[in-house]
């Protein structure tokens, strides 16, 4: 059985607290996830993930060590970034 979107946006945005997530679905098969952190203000946008993709517990926790790991060393920099995943 497949995980229903609702609930894959909702385990995402909370593998990142306490930073702000905020997961949306621009289309049934994409998902763009924005990760804020409100003590810095850095701001990190990644869009295109496949939904496919994430078909896995393993794979979403993957997702989120990876964009934790990119969002860390954004927030050093004390910049904006966006990202498309492909």
């Amino acid at each position: 059985m497949a995980i229903s979107l609702l609930e894959l946006r909702h385990i995402i945005e909370s593998g990142f607290l306490p930073l702000q997530c905020r997961c949306t679905s621009p289309s049934a098969n994409e998902l763009t996830i924005e990760i804020t952190d409100r003590t810095t203000g850095a701001n990190f946008v990644v869009g295109g993930i496949d939904v496919a993709t994430l078909g896995t517990s393993r794979a979403i926790s993957e997702l989120i060590a990876e964009l934790r790991t990119e969002f860390g060393d954004l927030s050093q920099g004390d910049e904006q970034l966006s990202a498309k995943i492909a």
